[in-house]
């Protein structure tokens, strides 16, 4: 089995590639990565492309033909990767996480890649009211992010055919410990403030509604997803990727780290305007077609995880917010620094 990953070397790759090593002992695996993050290492035992047996560092918005020569999957998870990122960035973000999917997918199957599985998101249901939102459920993204999902799922579509089998996972919100951690997502945030400063701050009213992954439990979707048949969800599948038990409410999921780490308190911004992003999702599909695949960490253990990677750093930055700990900041470094130009390319 030969495996390309693109996007490598941010936040989910590390666990992608150490997962599908443990799977696939024997495998080509090969990374493609910009490098924007590759410096962000946190608590990293060894480096993670260790596990690769080729890095190539590369623009996915103009990846070299070889690299898709021979290669049997490709998991596509280069992307400007959440929605404070899609504001800043717009016009890139619909370049790179929908123009260059939709030119790679293409190129794959040209090349003779059979397996194309690409990281989508929940986020394209937006705000939706009612029962959880099913894959028939009509989508309503809010943002740049969200709807450069939405234009890539329905871009790659008409690509599927019996020798290409795409599999679009829509994520619920990713959290865990990595190698490369971001504190930009709610519950690693959560954390990172119950260690820093014994003081959760809830940006928002803590009403909306979210699913959550752990980044160990999305890397086993992405194997089943590579590893799944056509017989089972057709050459094209746009899945709900998590479980049913991981809808919360922000609050919940502040108690719950306030719970685990003693010692801390809630502040919630009641005076702050309603946030728009708020769903609950079913996940009854992907268990469904994955029994075998289906997530396995405990939201408790994930904190504890997250509060013991933190202490081990000795993370003490009650003002993460504003460090290179959320990629917005990251970006906005490299382009001050006069490393990247303002199309995000190196220069």
């Amino acid at each position: 089995m030969n495996i390309l990953v693109t996007g490598n070397m941010g936040y989910i790759g590390p666990a992608v590639i150490a997962h599908l090593r443990s799977v696939y002992p024997n495998s080509m695996l090969a990374g493609l990565d910009m490098g924007y993050f590759a410096h962000c290492l946190t608590h990293a035992h060894l480096l993670p492309e260790c596990r690769l047996n080729r890095q190539h560092f590369a623009d996915v918005r103009n990846c070299p033909g070889e690299l898709l020569k021979d290669v049997d999957a490709v998991v596509h998870l280069a992307a400007i990767s959440n929605d404070p990122m899609g504001k800043a960035y717009e016009a890139m973000t619909y370049d790179i996480n929908y123009r260059a999917s939709v030119e790679l997918a293409r190129r794959a199957r040209e090349a003779g890649v059979s397996a194309f599985v690409f990281a989508s998101s929940c986020s394209m249901y937006g705000y939706a009211e009612g029962g959880p939102r099913t894959e028939q459920d009509a989508l309503n993204p809010l943002t740049a992010y969200a709807k450069s999902k939405v234009m890539t799922e329905q871009g790659l579509q008409p690509l599927a055919s019996d020798g290409f089998k795409v599999t679009c996972l829509r994520f619920a919100t990713a959290c865990g410990m990595s190698p490369r951690l971001r504190l930009d997502l709610v519950l690693n945030d959560f954390v990172a403030c119950a260690v820093a400063s014994r003081t959760i701050t809830i940006l928002s009213d803590g009403t909306p509604w979210r699913p959550l992954i752990s980044i160990r439990d999305m890397a086993r979707a992405i194997e089943w997803a590579i590893r799944r048949d056509a017989a089972v969800g057709g050459n094209f599948l746009a899945i709900n990727a998590g479980c049913n038990e991981w809808n919360f409410q922000v609050k919940e999921l502040a108690q719950t780290v306030a719970d685990v780490i003693a010692g801390v308190e809630i502040s919630v911004n009641r005076d702050a305007p309603p946030d728009k992003r708020s769903y609950k999702v079913c996940f009854d599909l992907f268990k469904k077609l994955a029994p075998d695949h289906q997530p396995q960490a405990k939201l408790r253990d994930t904190i504890s995880e997250l509060r013991d990677g933190l202490q081990a750093m000795n993370f003490q930055n009650a003002n993460f917010r504003e460090s290179n700990y959320m990629r917005l900041k990251v970006l906005a470094q490299l382009r001050e620094s006069g490393l990247l130009r303002d199309d995000l390319a190196w220069a």
